[in-house]
């Protein structure tokens, strides 16, 4: 490829000198087509590659790549891998020694286009202000996609991100998400701003006027923020956390996270958040962490919606279709159900009676099998048929069933079925593992009575108890030993005389 100096003398020669292309070509040895579309571009001369280079960092990921691309199709199209999350991904999990550009350069991302209006940089006080907004994320949850719902949160000053993830926009979530929100921060701000979400705005009003909901009000009273409301279809009010929702989307949430329940995902969610504690942007001058360490501590606001409850028949509350169980001991005092975004309580005012995970299905019983067992005990004929009892059957160890089964090899039915309710209501004081390893001595000590059953507890669970006896020394303990009768004439001794006669 000839230089922009040599494509300079070619055309002062043809053009001021007024030699030939032939002459050129005798005198520099530049090839005919050369010369001539050296004449015709006055351009620096561009170098093409007719073969490519080798790219032995970018070679051996290329597969990968294209893999992640390929799968990417079937996700939601805002929770796809880009070219910065491929990055982190290849560094991670797969030791890739290149650079970022390399990788954007093969997946072909071109830069945005800038948007044609302008905005206005702005600056905030320490603890003065911080956006709120919802968006939706793909999770898999309890083995199940689910769209779950990202409560996100960022200060204006240290621009420290808060994700928080919930299965709905409900104002039990948006509450809970404040809380959580304000836990990890450690302080509330002097002001935060919403779009106009009908979690906290009843009616817009001109301006910047809103009817606002009474329960938001309550909460914000409890806090003693102020709230501010974007004006409709002006995101850009809020843009430092509308920016947080596609930057969760896209690096904490891809490839789609697998939890059992939503708070493991949320504890890895809160790891990320404080990752970025470490991070210093463009234009600050100390980390993401030094700046939030201005913040201020705050008790939390109690994030449920209360209803009016009571309890059916069955020792059942109904709540959105779902019905949820009741100490059957309690059922008459059940006068309100809390419903907070992960867990519902029910209540009589002044005690808690029940908790349960929230279920978000239709039509569903949510059965704690400890609140039957007093009535069980009393009617052990319905033990087997008993849906608490067969639901709880499908999850407890299988020591259970051959502890049951030798009970009935040893007591009649109905003793033996009330000996194992008695057994299973040791759960109330003692956690499942300890009940199933006491089951398994109980099955080597030939142990059919729960009186005893709860000894073994109490030395599984009691320090100052004296340790298990081991198989041999239990057995020894079980054996029948020959009974030695003493010889009675050595009593005689005692009689006057010495027992003669």
């Amino acid at each position: 490829m000839i230089t922009v100096e040599d494509k300079e003398q070619i055309r002062r020669a043809y053009y001021i000198e007024h030699k030939s292309i032939r002459q050129i070509h005798r005198e520099t040895g530049c090839h005919r087509r050369t010369i001539r579309n050296a004449l015709s571009d006055v351009l620096v001369p561009q170098y093409s590659l007719k073969e490519s280079r080798p790219e032995p960092v970018l070679s051996p990921v290329k597969g990968i790549i294209d893999q992640w691309l390929k799968e990417d199709e079937k996700q939601p199209l805002k929770q796809r891998h880009t070219a910065k999350r491929i990055y982190e991904r290849l560094k991670a999990e797969y030791g890739f020694l290149g650079v970022e550009p390399t990788i954007r350069k093969y997946i072909g991302q071109v830069p945005r286009e800038l948007h044609s209006e302008v905005f206005i940089p702005l600056s905030y006080a320490p603890g003065q202000t911080t956006q709120v907004d919802f968006g939706e994320a793909h999770a898999i949850i309890g083995g199940r996609q689910t769209k779950s719902q990202l409560f996100c949160m960022k200060l204006g000053y240290s621009k420290q991100p808060v994700a928080v993830a919930m299965p709905n926009q409900s104002q039990e979530s948006f509450f809970e998400g404040h809380v959580r929100a304000f836990t990890f921060l450690g302080g509330v701000p002097k002001e935060i701003v919403y779009d106009n979400l009908k979690t906290a705005v009843k009616k817009v009003l001109q301006g910047r006027d809103r009817q606002e909901q009474s329960s938001f009000v309550a909460f914000r009273s409890h806090y003693l923020f102020e709230s501010r409301f974007c004006n409709p279809g002006e995101a850009h009010e809020k843009g430092l956390v509308e920016g947080l929702v596609g930057y969760a989307r896209r690096n904490w949430m891809v490839p789609i996270p697998e939890y059992d329940i939503y708070d493991d995902l949320n504890a890895y969610l809160w790891e990320r958040c404080k990752a970025e504690g470490a991070r210093r942007l463009r234009g600050m001058e100390m980390t993401i962490g030094e700046a939030l360490a201005i913040e201020l501590p705050s008790e939390h606001f109690p994030c449920y919606t209360l209803h009016p409850a009571s309890a059916n028949g069955f020792g059942l509350v109904t709540f959105q279709t779902n019905r949820y169980s009741v100490p059957v001991g309690r059922v008459h005092e059940a006068r309100w159900l809390r419903a907070f975004s992960g867990r519902v309580e029910i209540t009589n005012g002044h005690q808690i009676l029940a908790v349960h995970p929230r279920c978000y299905e239709g039509d569903q019983d949510i059965l704690e099998p400890l609140h039957y067992l007093p009535l069980l005990e009393q009617r052990p004929g319905a033990f087997d048929q008993a849906k608490p009892i067969v639901q709880w059957q499908q999850s407890w160890p299988g020591v259970y069933n051959r502890y049951l089964a030798a009970l009935r090899e040893h007591l009649s039915g109905s003793q033996a079925t009330r000996e194992f309710i008695r057994v299973l209501r040791l759960h109330e004081d003692y956690p499942e593992a300890v009940i199933a390893k006491a089951m398994e001595e109980s099955l080597i000590c030939h142990c059919y009575d729960a009186d005893s059953f709860k000894q073994l507890v109490m030395r599984l669970t009691e320090p100052g108890r004296p340790p298990a006896l081991p198989q041999e020394a239990v057995a020894s303990c079980l054996s029948v030993q020959p009974v030695q009768w003493p010889d009675l004439s050595d009593f005689d001794q005692l009689l006057p005389g010495g027992g003669k006669r």
